[in-house]
C-alpha cells in the first residue's frame, strides 16, 4: 500500500485485547489474516467446514498467545451458524472484527452446462453465508467495531464460464454496500476487499496452471487488511482492492 504524507497515523496496539471472527481460516487469505490478527494482539474465533484443518490451522497461530476458538462451521447453514455464535457469545461475549472471507468457487462450466446443485451451493455459501453470518455477529458488535467482506474481484469483473461464481460475488457486493448504510449511525465500518489474483488453492478449481508466482501472496493481503481494521475511527476506508486480475497474468 503506498505511503504519503496524508495518510493518518496509525496506533500499532490498537487491536490489543479486541475479538476477531474469522470465517474460511484453516487455509489461504482467511488463514493469513487469522495470524496477522492474532500478532495484532486480537483474541480470535476461527471457523471452516473442515475440522481437521481448523484444528491445524489453531496450532499454526497459537505461538502468537492469542486466546483461540475454533469451531467447525459450514456458514450455509443456519443451525450451524447460530451454534457457532452461541459458542462466540459464551466464550468471549462480544466481537470488535468480522472477516467473512469463507467462499467457494467452481469448474470454469458454461451456463448451459452448469449444474443447478452447483449454482445453488455457490450462492448458499458467498451470498447466503454472508448473509447468515453478518445476521448472527451484529448483535455482539459495538460502536468502533469493523466487518471485511473477501468479495474478489469477481464482484466487477465477469469471467467467462464463472456465473455461479459471480453472481454470488456481485451480490455480494450489492449487500456489502447495503449493509455499510445501515450500521454506519452505529459507529461500524464495513469493508469491501476486492483482491485479484492470490496464490491459493482456489486456483485448481478452474485454472490449474496458472502463473502462481506472479500472483500476491495471502500473507500481503492480511498486511492490506490489518491497515485498514488499524486507521483512525471516523477514517472512511469502503474499499481495499489490491493485487493484478487474471487477464494481466
Amino acid at each position: 500500500m503506498p505511503k504519503n504524507s496524508k495518510e493518518p497515523k496509525q496506533n500499532t496496539n490498537v487491536l490489543q485485547g479486541k475479538v476477531a471472527v474469522v470465517t474460511g481460516a484453516s487455509r489461504g487469505i482467511g488463514l493469513a489474516i487469522a495470524e496477522a490478527l492474532a500478532a495484532a494482539g486480537c483474541d480470535l474465533c476461527i471457523t471452516a467446514r473442515n475440522g481437521e484443518h481448523l484444528r491445524k490451522a489453531a496450532q499454526k497461530i497459537k505461538p502468537h498467545k492469542a486466546e483461540i476458538l475454533d469451531k467447525a462451521c459450514d456458514v450455509g447453514d443456519p443451525k450451524s451458524v447460530e451454534e457457532l455464535f452461541r459458542q462466540v457469545k459464551k466464550q468471549f461475549g462480544k466481537i470488535d472484527i468480522l472477516i467473512n472471507n469463507a467462499g467457494m468457487a467452481h469448474p470454469l462450466t458454461d451456463v448451459e452446462k452448469l449444474k443447478w446443485e452447483i449454482w445453488q451451493q455457490v450462492l448458499q455459501v458467498n451470498l447466503s453465508g454472508l448473509f447468515l453470518v453478518t445476521h448472527a455477529a451484529l448483535p455482539l458488535m459495538n460502536a468502533n467495531g469493523t466487518i471485511v467482506n473477501n468479495l474478489s474481484v469477481a464482484a466487477k469483473q465477469v469471467f467467462k464460464g464463472m456465473s455461479a461464481y459471480c453472481a454470488s460475488k456481485f451480490g455480494a457486493l450489492g449487500f456489502t454496500e447495503a449493509l455499510r448504510e445501515e450500521v454506519r449511525g452505529r459507529g461500524i465500518r464495513v469493508v469491501a476487499l476486492i483482491p485479484g489474483a492470490v496464490d491459493t488453492e482456489i486456483w485448481q478449481q478452474f485454472w490449474p496452471e496458472a502463473p502462481r508466482e506472479r500472483m500476491l501472496s495471502p500473507e500481503v493481503v492480511a498486511q492490506a487488511v490489518l491497515h485498514a481494521i488499524r486507521v483512525p475511527t471516523g477514517t472512511v476506508v469502503s474499499e481495499l482492492t489490491i493485487g493484478p486480475v487474471a487477464g494481466t497474468l
